[in-house]
């Protein structure tokens, strides 16, 4: 499966983004979806996840203030970002746990200016 990332920008601190993540077929509705993010010189981090039957899971940074959701009918992942900070800018990456491997796309850029 292909997935395509898209509507980072840059946004002042305090502003809203959306984020989509496109699958190239549909995945089901049990398979975890995530975002994760890396910001310049550190790590890759898990920002938030999200499957049918259980609650989603957001990092302590982003609690309260992001919300993930999907469309299975859209076959798309999204990712609500909402009083945005400087701390939040990184290239925003979404997942799909494959059953032998994930899958990743390709990224999209979100800068929050302070």
């Amino acid at each position: 499966v292909q997935l395509q990332a898209s509507g980072g920008g840059l946004v002042q601190a305090g502003g809203s983004l959306r984020l989509s993540c496109a699958a190239s077929r549909t995945i089901h509705s049990s398979v975890i979806m995530s975002w994760y993010r890396q910001a310049p010189g550190k790590q890759r981090e898990f920002v938030a996840s999200i499957r049918s039957g259980r609650s989603p899971r957001y990092a302590d940074s982003v609690q309260g203030r992001f919300t993930i959701s999907r469309d299975n009918a859209k076959n798309t992942l999204y990712l609500q970002m909402n009083s945005l900070k400087p701390e939040d800018t990184a290239v925003y990456y979404c997942k799909a746990n494959g059953q032998s491997e994930d899958y990743w796309g390709q990224g999209t850029q979100v800068t929050v200016s302070s």
